[in-house]
């Protein structure tokens, strides 16, 4: 009777999980298989020729290959970033409360927020980075509308973006250590930084590997500021996966090759994140 009690509990969710999860995962890969829908035209099963495609597609390697750059990018920096913040406004400065409000503000404005204000800045001729470099006498540069700048500058967005998001857990991890860590080493003479490395760093292992799944799964779901900033361009320069197939599946209404992105993109994400816990896990000490 508890057992049946506590299934009923958990149906709802169970059925939503199921919903608006697990289905859509399978009508995705099932749809991969199958050639897109025209009005009354039902799809039909045409394999591997939606993969073959993709694989064939020059724009999807493009968008890979800026995806991994933006990832590789955004992930050490932000997570870098988070943990040089949350030891700061760990310690007894001045205007803590303020400090840490500053750092997680970014965090909570939506993403479409977040890009407007930094179309301002990379605005040519009168944007703010535009007033600053003209003050120090360089050259105007039109920051978003080349192809060597574009991936740079939506990099840093995602950045400020998700420092503040991840500076909370570390800050929430730094706040658990027992303060008697930080006597011992300071009567044994340990240097800050040595108290850190090791100390600090090996106890903050378990929260660095849940910041990192986050952070490569960011890294590779973040579209929106794309939308805003750039639209792909300038000639696919900032192109990233998501922003392809959202292209190919609404723009150019093949769902069949967006859904065999997805499957790809989903395969991929899903294999990072057990290789974390699975290999990754067993490098982490949490006691």
């Amino acid at each position: 009777m508890a057992a049946l009690h506590a299934w009923l509990l958990l149906l709802p969710a169970l059925v939503l999980l199921a919903a608006f999860t697990h289905w859509p995962a399978v009508a995705t890969f099932i749809d991969s298989f199958f050639s897109t829908p025209r009005g009354s035209r039902p799809g039909v099963w045409v394999g591997l020729e939606n993969y073959q495609v993709m694989a064939e597609d020059p724009v999807f390697w493009k968008a890979v290959t800026n995806n991994l750059w933006f990832a590789g990018a955004t992930i050490p920096l932000s997570i870098g970033l988070a943990l040089l913040m949350a030891l700061w406004v760990n310690e007894r400065i001045p205007g803590r409360a303020a400090v840490r409000m500053a750092y997680f503000t970014p965090t909570v404005l939506p993403m479409i927020a977040v890009a407007n204000i930094w179309l301002f800045f990379y605005t040519p001729q009168y944007g703010l980075l535009e007033q600053v470099t003209g003050a120090l006498g360089l050259p105007s540069h039109n920051w978003l509308g080349n192809p060597s700048t574009a991936l740079a500058c939506i990099t840093v967005v995602a950045v400020w973006k998700e420092a503040g998001f991840f500076m909370i857990f570390y800050l929430a991890a730094l706040q658990t250590l027992n303060p008697s860590l930080r006597e011992a080493a300071a009567i044994e003479g340990a240097s800050r930084w040595t108290f850190f490395r090791r100390i600090q760093w090996p106890l903050l292992m378990p929260t660095t590997l849940f910041v990192l799944v986050n952070a490569i799964i960011n890294g590779f779901r973040m579209v929106d500021h794309v939308f805003i900033l750039t639209r792909g361009g300038p000639d696919n320069a900032s192109t990233l996966l998501l922003y392809h197939l959202y292209e190919v599946g609404f723009k150019f209404w093949d769902t069949g090759y967006a859904s065999a992105i997805s499957v790809v993109l989903v395969v991929t994400l899903a294999s990072v994140a057990l290789f974390q816990f699975f290999v990754l896990d067993k490098r982490v000490h949490y006691k």
